[in-house]
């Protein structure tokens, strides 16, 4: 037979501090990170209408740098805003 109790010992539940700390973390995090995405979601909803005056104007190899990088900065503001309004 097991002495083994369902339930924690006493020395592993976490402290009130702790709770207090965790919750003030996760707080803070969202104040921060709602922001974030919301910049990021319409950042990205916004660039495709940068493209337009280099793809209707040719690329050059200038161009061609500034196209890519922002076709870069559209697929991280994508992946950043994603959760946006969920």
């Amino acid at each position: 037979m097991s002495n083994s109790s369902p339930t924690a010992p006493i020395d592993r539940l976490p402290r009130p501090q702790e709770l207090v700390d965790s919750r003030l973390v996760r707080l803070s995090l969202a104040v921060v990170v709602a922001p974030l995405r919301f910049l990021a979601f319409w950042t990205a909803v916004a660039l495709p209408f940068l493209y337009l005056p280099l793809l209707v104007g040719g690329l050059d190899s200038q161009q061609a740098t500034v196209f890519v990088g922002l076709l870069l900065m559209n697929v991280v503001a994508l992946v950043v805003g994603h959760e946006h309004g969920q």
